[in-house]
C-alpha cells in the first residue's frame, strides 16, 4: 500500500546554526547546474567548499545587521535550497527611485537541482519580501547572470524585471555581466 500525504511538508524558515553544510551543498549544486555555461566548468570546480560553508556559517551565526538574513527551504527536515537578503548597496534605488535604505537585496537564492519546480523558490522569495515589507522596505532587488533564462522566466514570474543596471563580476578566466532586476514591493 502507498502512503501519500494529504499536504505537503515544505517549509522555510530562519537558517540555524549547522544549516552551512546543507546551504553549501544546495549552492554547489545549483550553480555547477546553471552556471557551467557562463562561467565555466574549470571555474565551478575550483570553488573552496570549506570556504564556502565558512561563509555561510558566519552569516548565519553573526549577520553583520539585523536586516541580513538567511532563510532556508525545507521538505521535510531536508534542506532543499536557501536565500539571503541585505540591505541594498547605498547607490541602489529602489524601483520607485525612492532612498536605498528602503530597498532590499536577495543576493543568493538557490534551490537544489533534485528539487526544483517544487515551488521552494517561490516560497523562498515569497519570504524574503515578506520580511522586506517588515522593514519598512518598498522595493527589492537581485542580480541576474546574463546566460541564466530559467532564473529570469523564475524573477519574471515573480513580477521582477530588468531594471538597465549592470556590473561585470572577474571569474578568474574573464569576466561575467550581471543585470539588476527589481520590483516595487
Amino acid at each position: 500500500m502507498a502512503l501519500f500525504r494529504d499536504t505537503a511538508d515544505v517549509s522555510v524558515r530562519p537558517a540555524a546554526p549547522d544549516d552551512e553544510n546543507a546551504i553549501t551543498r544546495v549552492q554547489l549544486r545549483a550553480w555547477r547546474l546553471s552556471h557551467a555555461e557562463v562561467l565555466g566548468a574549470e571555474v565551478l570546480e575550483t570553488l573552496d567548499a570549506a570556504a564556502v560553508r565558512d561563509s555561510w556559517a558566519s552569516a548565519i551565526a553573526a549577520p553583520p545587521t539585523p536586516a541580513h538574513r538567511v532563510l532556508v527551504a525545507c521538505d521535510g527536515p531536508r534542506v532543499v535550497g536557501f536565500a539571503a537578503t541585505a540591505p541594498a548597496d547605498a547607490d541602489a534605488p529602489d524601483a520607485a527611485g525612492g532612498p536605498a535604505g528602503r530597498v532590499v537585496e536577495v543576493v543568493a537564492l538557490e534551490v537544489d537541482p533534485d528539487h526544483q519546480q517544487g515551488g521552494h523558490g517561490s516560497r523562498l522569495l515569497a519570504a524574503c519580501v515578506d520580511l522586506a515589507r517588515q522593514d519598512g522596505a518598498t522595493a527589492v532587488v537581485t542580480w541576474v547572470l546574463d546566460g541564466d533564462p530559467a532564473r529570469e522566466r523564475f524573477l519574471a514570474g515573480a513580477g521582477l524585471g530588468p531594471d538597465g543596471a549592470t556590473r561585470d563580476l572577474a571569474t578568474g578566466t574573464g569576466t561575467v555581466v550581471e543585470r539588476r532586476w527589481a520590483a516595487e514591493i
